[in-house]
């Protein structure tokens, strides 16, 4: 008695795909959400992160992810690790991966000699300031 109630229900039922699309729509939506919440920032952290560790260099501050702060003194690229010295002749090798943030940047190369010029300047020109 069930059975054919069951069947009588079924061919009732008009055929087409507007009942299916209704269905899939509130996943679709969940799933466009969650892409712009959730994904999207962190691929852009991830991104960031990757730029972070590949521009690495000698005398950058740094904390690690296990919350230890040290000086980069050695970072070679294409290697996996750098050196930090975490106390005075203290010097651990830690994976690029693990340093979470930079705490403040050296200067470039060009920009540091030209720095130390201009520093030296001024302090042989306050030294004849003085003498005289």
């Amino acid at each position: 008695m069930f059975v054919s109630e069951a069947y009588a229900q079924a061919a009732g039922a008009a055929p087409g795909g507007t009942d299916m699309l209704a269905s899939f729509l509130p996943l679709v939506l969940i799933f466009v959400v969650f892409w712009f919440l959730m994904i999207r920032p962190q691929q852009k952290r991830m991104k960031e992160h990757r730029a972070l560790v590949a521009s690495l260099k000698k005398n950058d501050k740094v904390v690690t992810n296990g919350g230890i702060m040290g000086v980069v003194t050695k970072a070679v690229d294409g290697e996996n690790e750098v050196e930090v010295e975490i106390a005075a002749n203290v010097r651990v090798r830690v994976l690029r991966t693990a340093v979470s943030e930079v705490v403040n940047r050296t200067l470039p190369a060009k920009g540091a000699k030209a720095d130390a010029k201009a520093e030296a300047k001024t302090v042989e020109t306050k030294n004849g300031a003085n003498d005289a």
